[in-house]
């Protein structure tokens, strides 16, 4: 039931994005603005969150409401998969990030590998495009997503120390660490592995 709360709250405030977009009406606009603020009290209260926590917590966006894309690399090497460790939460995840304007998927998402951990890849084939309201990433977020996973073959490097991670390691399929669940979970990297391995030749998705 909590879950068809938060995608009715989603619905309502992507009605009041796009309205808020092609209104020409001053009063239709003040409401939309309200409609918006109303959604960010209804997260708050699904979350059990302070408002403004939300508000900090949703990715600005104006427009026609579309979901956004987020972008995933996996590289292996002998049956173990790089992941970094997030410095937001201390947890491990598949190096990634949002899709920039100007910027094919699949060129972010070599770039992302390389930022994250210091790692080059090349030759990122699509395995997996999840919506992630479907699978069961936490914690639930105000925006839809689109997750896009890419299986990519390792170059070399050595990890660098940058903003978002602080550290880059080789693991196990079987041994993983704990996961950063908003990122990535165990069922993605065990597809994109057997997508890689030839086990699974078709992208898959939802």
């Amino acid at each position: 039931m909590a879950h068809d709360w938060v995608d009715f709250a989603k619905q309502l405030r992507s009605i009041a994005q796009t309205g808020q977009t092609y209104t020409t009406n001053h009063y239709e606009l003040e409401r939309y603005r309200e409609l918006e603020a109303l959604t960010n009290q209804m997260f708050a209260v699904l979350g059990d969150v302070p408002v403004e926590r939300v508000e900090n917590f949703i990715v600005p966006d104006r427009g026609y409401a579309t979901p956004k894309v987020d972008v995933r690399g996996a590289v292996f090497v002998e049956n173990r998969v790089l992941l970094v460790r997030e410095r937001k939460d201390g947890r491990w995840t598949l190096p990634g990030g949002w899709a920039d304007v100007c910027e094919a998927p699949s060129a972010g998402v070599l770039r992302e590998i390389v930022e994250e951990s210091g790692h080059r890849a090349e030759n990122p084939r699509l395995a997996m495009l999840k919506d992630r309201s479907l699978h069961p990433y936490q914690p639930a977020t105000p925006d839809h997503i689109y997750k896009l996973f890419y299986v990519c073959d390792h170059l070399g490097g050595e990890f660098v120390d940058n903003n978002e991670t602080d550290a880059a390691d080789f693991f196990s399929l079987d041994a993983l660490p704990p996961l950063s669940l908003g990122r990535t979970l165990a069922e993605d990297i065990h597809e994109c592995h057997a997508f890689a391995s030839g086990r699974s030749e078709r992208v898959h998705s939802d």
